[in-house]
């Protein structure tokens, strides 16, 4: 494994910051923002300083039930072989399911149960036959509990990465949020882990709201992460730590004062040198171990996880076991993220409508029984075209402006008084 250094995530927005900040070793950048043939300029120039890059994917969903799609591993893949990088990163979640066909837009849990392991470490395999470079798996934040779990975080990252040589990306943020959210034991966690297969530790912050932690990214880190970053430290020299920072970006300083925190952390001499590969853990046989999981296994795995979904983002009953109050602060957590995800990927929409304020609650009732299925930038054009069928927005000229940008995108009449009425039967009668 590289030694990386102490580090922080790439963003377009603080692109300039992030060029000045002293004694930077690397960053890391979502993979899906980039293009290979169109590197932004930002990110050549600190490569020439000799400032490494690692693409950070948030779309395979090694944790579902199908197996990773081949053409996001190729781009991810290709992401890595433009910016040299010496390896990738994704998290262990699923963010989609295929029956039906529906997009969560964000990191939700695995199941900790034998079935889901074994999905998940097949995947796992097919995604390291297919990338050039070696990969590491984040732990991720969570809202609500999977019922009838049988393996701990700690059984199931262990037995991940015995069975699969995966590299581990510790986000301490993340078991801050779980400890908060589920009760679990960041320490017995860090206690529990091959720390040997450590690749990186994620730092970031986050707000506690009606006794919910929200790993939001927009915040300052608090003090109780970096005291999990100063327990981990005590057991492992990390390869490297990153401080993430994806919206309400602070001026510069504050970012220097972060990873300066950061670095008392750690130490000076608190970072490892490079690792031998690949990862050979002295762990005993797992006790359930097969070469794959069979086709029982992974459509289990994928009714319960439709399940919940569903439920999450299309508004069927919450499935039995499930904390309901916990699954309907998700769920509009949820909505909330897609509406902000849009207005960032179409500003106009906003403008449109008349202001943040009208755009959300518009936005807002359409997903309440629009679910995504293709992604955020399809998802901005379904809405616009929710809105016409409707004859929204009331303004004539806002109406216009409206017709006009979505015949813009997909190049095609809006729809017609005809088709609005035979949607709104079908939508009567669904």
């Amino acid at each position: 494994m590289a030694h990386l250094g102490v580090g922080i995530g790439w963003r377009p927005e603080i692109a300039d910051a992030v060029e000045r900040l002293p004694g930077l070793d690397w960053v890391e950048v979502v993979a899906e923002n980039i293009c290979p043939g169109h590197l932004p300029a930002s990110l050549l120039r600190l490569r020439e300083r000799g400032v490494r890059v690692v693409p950070h994917g948030v779309s395979l969903g090694l944790g579902g039930a199908e197996r990773p799609d081949a053409a996001k591993l190729a781009a991810l893949g290709e992401r890595a072989v433009a910016l040299g990088a010496p390896l990738v990163t994704e998290h262990i979640a699923f963010v989609r399911t295929a029956s039906p066909a529906l997009e969560a837009g964000h990191l939700l849990p695995v199941q900790r149960t034998r079935d889901a392991l074994d999905v998940l470490c097949e995947n796992v395999r097919i995604a390291q036959d297919a990338l050039p470079v070696p990969l590491a798996l984040e732990n991720i934040a969570a809202l609500v509990s999977w019922p009838g779990e049988e393996l701990t975080e700690g059984q199931f990252l262990t037995e991940l990465v015995e069975r699969t040589g995966v590299r581990l990306l510790i986000d301490v943020a993340n078991l801050h949020t779980n400890r908060v959210n589920r009760g679990e034991d960041p320490f017995a966690v860090l206690d529990a882990i091959p720390l040997e297969a450590l690749a990186y530790v994620h730092v970031a912050g986050g707000v506690e709201r009606d006794g919910v932690w929200h790993d939001t990214h927009a915040h300052p880190v608090p003090a109780v992460v970096l005291d999990i970053l100063a327990e981990l430290r005590k057991r492992v020299a990390p390869p490297g730590v990153l401080l993430e920072r994806d919206d309400d970006f602070p001026a510069e300083a504050e970012l220097a004062g972060e990873l300066a925190a950061i670095r008392r952390v750690v130490g000076a001499e608190g970072l490892s040198p490079a690792r031998p590969s690949p990862v050979r853990l002295n762990l005993p046989p797992a006790p359930h171990t097969p070469t794959g999981p069979d086709q029982r296994a992974r459509t289990s795995v994928g009714v319960e996880q439709a399940a919940l979904l569903s439920a999450l983002v299309a508004g069927t009953p919450v499935p039995e076991g499930f904390d309901r109050q916990r699954v309907r602060v998700q769920s509009r957590a949820l909505a909330a993220k897609r509406a902000g995800v849009v207005a960032k990927l179409a500003p106009e929409l906003p403008g449109i409508l008349g202001g943040e304020g009208p755009y959300r609650k518009a936005f807002l009732a359409y997903a309440r029984n629009r679910p995504m299925t293709a992604g955020y930038r399809r998802d901005a054009l379904d809405f616009a075209e929710h809105l016409l069928i409707r004859d929204l927005p009331a303004d004539p000229a806002a109406r216009r402006r409206l017709t006009s940008w979505w015949q813009d995108r997909v190049g095609a009449r809006p729809p017609r008084r005809i088709v609005r009425w035979a949607r709104t039967l079908v939508g009567r009668a669904a």
